[in-house]
């Protein structure tokens, strides 16, 4: 076994190779004993020493190589060789089986009781080498995933409860953590937390019961064959969200709370009753991971100055519109986390509560007992507010009052769900909000989408096809002769070729002849004027520049324009329609 060359400390080895001073070591001595930290973590988080030149440093002092594990071809079963427990609680990963010996990844190579843990689980000798705590805790998250785990817990849950008919599952089942549908479910919000999932889809099928995860806007599939487990998995579920577990007929919205790895994560749920059981889907919301800021939204730093002098206007309605998914909620909760401040009060509608936010005063719809979103919203004049946010517009009275609260000195914030900004303009038009109204009270709106980030670690050259060109050519003629980027796939994306999102935005700020086409309510008039507007890009023609920069992929920026033109041509039906419907009897 390689074992570090002696018992050291690493305060004193930095001090005399003059990498950190005595005196910032002292200060690292003293938070590392109130945090009971690891010196190393506390000495790069003080900012002290940087992470890569204090694992630069561990690799000379203990004659270890410097391993970067997304770009080190690493094998999940080699991985494996080590349990996740045991590798999480000593910070190490085996990278690679050499034969003789096991190649083991350690965050402080430096710690001999951890090395010597290692070396009595671990079936052969270890050489050591020094890798970066974050993208260790990035290939836990990759190569522990759940699904043999889940398969396990299916099948044991299937066992115990051999026919297909309906079961009685409540007995005892509040409280009792250690029965084989919590012990699945469970294993089944923990996989999609370390999957980075924004929601999970449970959907009984013929046969089969379908799991999927949508990660970075695209769903994932596992298959469980054991079908007749869903209704205990339902069952549960309703029971944890206060629903009713007798009503399998209509749909119902619950919420509840589980705890994954010190984390507390809210669930919402919504179930649906289909052809083979009742679907649910479950929307994820880490409240311990805090709200994003407006700056870690990606908004574009000139788009983002003009957005925050939008929200210092006393009054005036802006819209966050985009489709569901595209991260509207997270702009809104960032431009309300800006404006919370003691001399303000704001007061917000939301169906449903996301996130729970200090001195804001937030109220929950609730339609059953008529506590909608006009109603509260009539309410919520009479309360002296400063600032308003709805959570969406959905009919034309909403959409009225929210305007003339604007136009009476409030600063009104709301989404909608539209193509783009200047569709949503025009759709206020559409449900029936008097032009002048419009023009008087809106005074932006941001669109917005997200699309998939590059993964950094294997992007490579990509050069589009004539077809990718011609559509590309529509939106810029410049991007004939640009570079693209794409990712080839490896262990840091799990093969995928993407990491993350990243937002593209659209902000149209009303002018002078955009309020006149409203108040005329011209719709032609008010597209022309917003398309002349030098200060208005487009949605495509963002994304277009961000594949320009290889921040995205020519497949993203066509997917984003696909959606655009499919939306714009569901809009073009409706109009059709609706004209369609005049001629024939000349009523709407």
């Amino acid at each position: 076994m390689q074992q570090p060359k002696a018992k050291i400390r690493l305060g004193d080895l930095l001090v005399q190779n003059n990498i950190i001073n005595e005196e910032q070591l002292m200060q690292a001595l003293s938070a590392q004993r109130e945090s009971g930290r690891k010196l190393g973590a506390v000495l790069v988080e003080q900012g002290f020493v940087s992470e890569h030149d204090l694992l630069t440093f561990l690799s000379q002092h203990l004659d270890v190589p410097l391993i970067n594990i997304p770009e080190y071809s690493v094998q999940a079963e080699t991985v494996k060789m080590l349990p996740e427990v045991q590798a999480r609680r000593y910070r190490a990963i085996v990278l690679e089986d050499q034969g003789d010996t096991l190649l083991v990844g350690m965050s402080d190579p430096a710690d001999i009781n951890a090395v010597d843990a290692l070396s009595g689980l671990l079936p052969k000798p270890i050489k050591l080498a020094v890798v970066a705590q974050a993208q260790l805790f990035d290939a836990y998250d990759s190569f522990y995933r759940r699904t043999e785990e889940i398969a396990s817990f299916a099948q044991e849950l299937a066992e115990e409860y051999q026919s297909d008919e309906e079961f009685d599952f409540t007995s005892g089942l509040e409280g009792e953590q250690d029965t084989a549908v919590a012990r699945l479910l469970q294993s089944i919000f923990e996989d999609a937390v370390q999957a980075k999932a924004s929601d999970i889809h449970i959907e009984p099928d013929e046969g089969m019961l379908r799991i999927r995860q949508r990660v970075d806007g695209i769903l994932q599939e596992n298959i469980i064959k054991e079908k007749n487990i869903a209704s205990a998995l339902v069952l549960r579920l309703k029971l944890m969200s206060g629903l009713d577990i007798s009503e399998k007929r209509l749909p119902q919205d619950g919420r509840t709370q589980v705890r994954i790895k010190n984390h507390i994560v809210d669930v919402r749920i919504s179930t649906m009753p289909v052809q083979n059981g009742e679907s649910v889907v479950m929307r994820l919301l880490d409240q311990s991971a805090g709200l994003l800021t407006l700056d870690q939204t990606g908004m574009p730093g000139p788009l983002l100055r003009r957005f925050r002098t939008l929200l210092q206007r006393p009054h005036g309605m802006i819209l966050v519109t985009g489709p569901t998914g595209s991260g509207k909620t997270t702009t809104l909760y960032g431009a309300m986390s800006e404006l919370n401040k003691p001399e303000s009060k704001i007061i917000t509608v939301e169906d449903p509560v996301e996130y729970r936010l200090p001195r804001i005063n937030q109220v929950q719809i609730n339609n059953k007992i008529d506590l909608s979103f006009s109603n509260v919203l009539r309410t919520t004049l009479r309360q002296d507010p400063d600032i308003i946010m709805v959570g969406e517009m959905r009919d034309t009275e909403t959409v009225e009052i929210g305007l003339r609260g604007a136009l009476t000195g409030h600063l009104v914030l709301s989404t909608l769900h539209t193509n783009d900004a200047i569709s949503s303009a025009i759709r206020l038009l559409d449900m029936g909000a008097p032009g002048y109204l419009v023009a008087s009270s809106l005074r932006a709106i941001v669109a917005q989408r997200l699309v998939r980030r590059i993964c950094d670690n294997c992007k490579v050259d990509y050069h589009p096809s004539e077809d990718e060109l011609f559509w590309l050519g529509n939106i810029d003629p410049s991007a004939k002769t640009a570079t693209f980027k794409q990712g080839s796939g490896c262990q840091n994306c799990n093969q995928r070729g993407y990491k993350g999102r990243v937002g593209v935005f659209e902000l149209l700020e009303m002018t002078e002849a955009m309020m006149d086409a409203l108040k005329a309510s011209d719709t032609v008039a008010f597209s022309k004027a917003a398309e002349s507007n030098p200060n208005y890009a487009p949605l495509a023609s963002v994304a277009l520049s961000y594949a320009k920069m290889g921040f995205t992929t020519v497949e993203e920026v066509l997917r984003l324009v696909e959606m655009v033109a499919e939306t714009d041509k569901s809009s073009e039906k409706s109009e059709t329609a609706k004209e369609a419907e005049v001629e024939g009897d000349g009523t709407v």
